[in-house]
């Protein structure tokens, strides 16, 4: 029997619990999804910017939405790939929120917002943008 209790917990532990807390797959069309569900308070990046396509003016849309709110919220613009692995690689680095510009952005100046528990799209002013994301960070 052993006798021997230790009580300190110190960061390397706490990260390491928080991580494997956070860490799971999900099932999702016959598909393995690794999600790292990190709460968005301490989740280190907040949203990722994606344009659709990297033509038809939505890579500077993008970078214009990007360039507004990355002082404010921590972000990650990416443009490389289709659109369904970049949803993929956020999930795994735990962004809570995916922005997506695409066609009809450029006509209304709306934007679709992906959340990466629920899944659930959203179209979003882009000129709201961050508020709506402020709001959801902040529950």
């Amino acid at each position: 029997m052993p006798f021997v209790v230790e009580t300190s917990i110190g960061a390397d532990r706490l990260a390491l619990v928080t991580l494997v807390d956070a860490y799971t797959e999900d099932q999702v069309e016959g598909e393995t999804r690794v999600v790292l569900k990190l709460n968005p308070s301490i989740a280190p990046i907040k949203a990722g910017i994606f344009p659709l396509v990297n033509k038809d003016g939505m890579p500077e849309a993008a970078t214009k939405i990007h360039e507004d709110l990355r002082r404010r919220i921590p972000l990650f613009y990416d443009d490389k790939g289709a659109i369904g692995r970049r949803y993929r690689r956020q999930d795994e680095a735990g962004t809570p929120f995916g922005v997506t510009i695409d066609g009809q952005t450029l006509q209304d100046q709306t934007v679709t917002v992906r959340d990466r528990d629920t899944l659930q799209q959203e179209r979003v002013s882009a000129d709201q943008l961050g508020r709506y994301l402020t709001e959801r960070l902040n529950r």
